[in-house]
């Protein structure tokens, strides 16, 4: 396959800022095919099509990574060794937030409506059930860690069952960021819309910027937690494969695994804590 050959684990992680192109890619051949030819089911595979593109990439990751465990090195050593994965895949999943939310933002509003239908009915529903009544700072603290460490764990279950699974949580909340971010945009530019030129242009990448932060602020550390916990779960997985199970090193491999979903839970906590404490007093 064309898309799943552009990239390996080894030079991910030599070249990781590669990693936001290839993501641009994956998300924008996915769109287009998706609009072509699936129109009415569009937004949910383009979705699918960009995890299909993922999930070699990220398959072998887990593979590389899992064999890391095995080398006879110190538990610190390592989860270094594991943050380099963490980092290239986290420039894929900003490449395919910025291009979904480009698509949403340039394209005609009747496709947006359309293409991105789901993710829009999505984020209608969060924020119904967040307009609903104010909730004290320390419940709504609770709430969100709760929920993110709900994902966390689906993020960690398809990992071990379908080996490269959680690619398929981290796309759509993507898409679903993507959509955030543009319906912030699109709102923020309707007042300047008699303008044209320079100025509009400059208006644009204001907001755009604006917006990308606003989200990425505590999103950020959110999704470094699920793609950790995603590899925590594929390393496991990998080894089940491999029946290391029966090794003495199991016991090395599960132990890096447990430090790797205590990181991740630890990222959520300052995920949550920047989206109730910070988030709202800067925006």
């Amino acid at each position: 396959m064309v898309l799943e050959s552009l990239v390996t684990p080894f030079r991910a992680e030599k070249h990781p800022i590669e990693m936001f192109l290839i993501g641009v890619v994956y998300s924008s051949v996915a769109i287009f095919i998706s609009m072509q030819i699936f129109e009415e089911m569009a937004g949910i595979v383009a979705v699918f099509l960009t995890v299909m593109a993922s999930i070699p990439l990220l398959y072998s990751t887990i593979k590389y990574e899992e064999a890391k465990d095995l080398l006879d090195v110190p538990e610190g050593k390592l989860l270094r060794e594991h943050s380099k994965a963490i980092s290239f895949l986290m420039f894929l999943f900003f490449g395919i937030t910025v291009s979904f939310t480009l698509w949403y933002i340039f394209l005609p509003a009747s496709t947006v409506e359309n293409l991105f239908s789901l993710q829009i009915n999505t984020i209608k529903s969060i924020n119904s059930g967040v307009g609903m009544a104010v909730t004290p700072q320390f419940s709504l603290f609770s709430k969100i860690l709760f929920n993110n460490v709900r994902v966390l764990l689906f993020c960690i279950l398809f990992a071990f069952f379908y080996g490269a699974g959680a690619i398929f949580i981290l796309t759509w909340n993507a898409s679903v960021i993507a959509v955030a971010i543009g319906t912030f945009v699109r709102n923020n530019l309707a007042e300047y819309a008699n303008f044209f030129g320079l100025t509009l242009v400059a208006k644009y990448m204001h907001i755009f910027s604006l917006g990308l932060f606003r989200y990425m602020i505590h999103g950020v550390p959110e999704i470094i937690a699920y793609f950790i916990g995603g590899l925590a779960g594929g390393i496991i997985s990998i080894a089940i494969i491999k029946r290391d199970f029966r090794t003495k090193r199991f016991k090395k491999i599960i132990f890096d695994a447990a430090d790797l979903i205590l990181i991740s839970l630890l990222f959520l906590v300052i995920a949550a804590l920047i989206e109730v404490f910070i988030t709202p007093a800067l925006f």
